[in-house]
């Protein structure tokens, strides 16, 4: 498999470029964990085996648990930082309890 060249980052209000790059490093990690996982569900002969593709998997499932509430926390604080308003900060805690409300 050819290697992809890296995303290029777009400069926006959502993230800062810094809460970016970690979100797309923590990402581009879950994602080797996975291509592992493959490999040992490709790999797996004995039952025994199916205990660590397990526990692998639970470590990929609960980087991308903690990737989405980092997502989370850095969206709250970057739009809550840029009010201007109390009415603005609230609305912005308001969408972010929106999103958790519907993802988790």
């Amino acid at each position: 498999m050819a290697d992809t060249p890296p995303l290029k980052i777009v400069q926006g209000n959502a993230l800062s470029d810094t809460q970016k790059k970690d979100l797309l490093h923590r990402l581009a990690r879950i994602e080797g964990q996975l291509r592992g996982v493959q490999k040992l569900i490709a790999k797996a002969e004995n039952p025994e085996d199916c205990e660590g593709i397990a526990q692998q998997m639970s470590a990929a499932r609960k980087a991308l648990d903690r990737s989405f509430v980092t997502l989370l926390t850095n969206s709250l604080v970057s739009h809550t930082d840029k009010a201007t308003t109390i009415e603005e900060a609230r609305e912005a805690s308001q969408r972010a309890a929106a999103l958790l409300d519907k993802f988790i």
